[in-house]
């Protein structure tokens, strides 16, 4: 059928086309059929969306995936993408073969599946998991999708969180002490999606993250590492979509996860990797048990991509640091790094740089290298490279202007600090984009509390969403205050 192409805007990334009822009749195809578009000598796909508004008869609608394709046009149906076979062979409990997953996950980058397909398949995950075998090969066919990150250091330094613990910025402040020891660590990390920041949100109040290759590999030569923003740079960008597919129903399976993770750092050219794997309660891990058994098997699919990689197994069920959200988590770091700061953020860095330091091969302190005040030098020096004012202070980073704190209606002890609860107050609050929203938390679980003593504060922007996020907090309790004979119940 011969057509007239014309661009539509209706806010999706996935290459659909909006054909006219009487069209679509004609060329037999229903919602979320594929067809196949003809234009001068080239082709594509289109994912078909029936309309009898959107477009007239004789015109084929194209959305921004697809806004290259235009004037006369000739369409005719297609048939399914070979990797939904397999996807409903993960959906009846059945084990997939190498190269069906590395089908699904060429499909996957080349915009073949629909949203459907697409949940369909984290559902099969989630539901049915993924044995090691195929969490290897899915990590491997996913690392090999996107671009590649090259460098001449034999060993590259490299950290990652499973997340699920609020104010966990602990990279900035590794970062600075692993390439003060003399390490190359070009950390590529995520913008927020469900958290109130990620690491990259924290540094780009600081200076620039987005960079293109050549500018990241500059930055590195340079300083010996970056601070940059990974989607920048289409690193394993099968990866985005299947997050994007996962995020509404916050649904992170074990196998997927690890492809996730480690197809990001193979992709980035790491060779010596440390995961930071919290449990407890909130965490995506709850027991020791399970954090052990996710660790070993991060560890095996490591080896198989021929990355060293080791887990360090922490405490997860409270927030790290003071400040939750872009500038407060910022503050947070620049005062750690100037020899002050959180105790609980200088603690976890330190661990964990020193592991990494081991892991490494390299023989240094990393408590040495904080309290004398090289790792801030070099961390200033990124922030210059990356185009930030390399003479910046803690104090020199302000949070939003409004302010509520919540003070306590009781006498007693701070049992718990739930993390979930204050990432959902920061995010109330406008946190990740809105830079200066988050809370401030004042009390730590353990802690004695009298009445009237602060709990947390937030801080906003606007006045509109600090009245919003003081709704939600009274509807919550971020911490919880028990008599002393009641909160040591609750913690045993």
């Amino acid at each position: 059928m011969e057509l007239e192409a014309t661009t539509i805007d209706i806010g999706t990334t996935r290459p659909l086309v909006l054909l006219n009822t009487a069209d679509a009749d004609e060329l037999g195809v229903h919602p979320l059929d594929r067809v196949r578009i003809w234009w001068n000598g080239e082709t594509t796909t289109g994912i078909v969306k029936r309309t009898d508004e959107l477009v007239d008869a004789g015109t084929v609608g194209v959305t921004e995936p697809l806004h290259y394709v235009s004037g006369p046009v000739e369409v005719k149906h297609a048939g399914t993408p070979r990797s939904v076979r397999y996807v409903r062979k993960k959906l009846d409990d059945l084990e997939l073969e190498a190269h069906e997953l590395e089908c699904i996950v060429e499909d996957i980058h080349e915009n073949r599946l629909s949203d459907v397909e697409l949940s369909a398949y984290v559902s099969a995950i989630y539901t049915n998991g993924l044995s090691l075998e195929e969490t290897k090969h899915l990590t491997e066919a996913m690392s090999g999708v996107g671009q590649q990150l090259t460098w001449d250091a034999p060993v590259v330094a490299d950290k990652h969180s499973i997340g699920g613990v609020a104010g966990n910025c602990v990279t900035p402040v590794m970062v600075a002490i692993v390439t003060e020891a003399g390490l190359t660590m070009p950390k590529t990390s995520s913008r927020a999606v469900t958290s109130p920041a990620g690491t990259a949100d924290v540094m780009e109040v600081l200076c620039d993250v987005e960079f293109s290759i050549e500018e990241i590999q500059s930055i590195v030569a340079e300083t010996n590492g970056c601070l940059v923003w990974g989607g920048g740079v289409d690193l394993s960008p099968v990866d985005d979509e299947i997050i994007r597919a996962e995020n509404p129903l916050s649904i992170d399976p074990d196998g997927q996860l690890m492809a996730s993770v480690l197809s990001k750092k193979r992709s980035a050219g790491s060779t010596h990797v440390v995961i930071d794997v919290p449990y407890g309660e909130g965490a995506k891990v709850e027991s020791i048990v399970a954090a052990r058994e996710l660790s070993d098997d991060f560890k095996r699919v490591g080896d198989h991509l021929g990355m060293d990689v080791t887990c360090a197994i922490t405490h997860g069920a409270d927030p790290i640091g003071h400040g939750i959200g872009p500038a407060l988590e910022a503050r947070d770091v620049l005062e750690v790094l100037e020899g002050s700061g959180p105790e609980s953020l200088r603690l976890k860095s330190l661990r964990l740089s020193e592991l990494l330091l081991e892991h490494c091969g390299v023989d240094a302190s990393a408590t040495e290298i904080l309290d004398s005040g090289r790792a801030l030098e070099r961390f200033r020096r990124i922030v210059d490279a990356q185009g930030g004012d390399p003479t910046i202070q803690s104090t020199d980073v302000e949070p939003g202007d409004e302010s509520v704190t919540i003070r306590a209606d009781r006498g007693g002890i701070a049992s718990r600090v739930d993390s979930r609860q204050i990432s959902d107050l920061a995010r109330r609050a406008g946190a990740p984009l809105d830079r200066g929203a988050g809370v401030v938390i004042h009390q730590s679980a353990g802690d004695a509390v009298d009445p009237g003593d602060r709990l947390f504060t937030i801080r906003a922007e606007t006045t509109s969403k600090l009245e919003e996020a003081a709704e939600l907090a009274d509807e919550l309790e971020p911490i919880r205050v028990r008599s002393k004979a009641d909160a040591l119940i609750e913690r045993r």
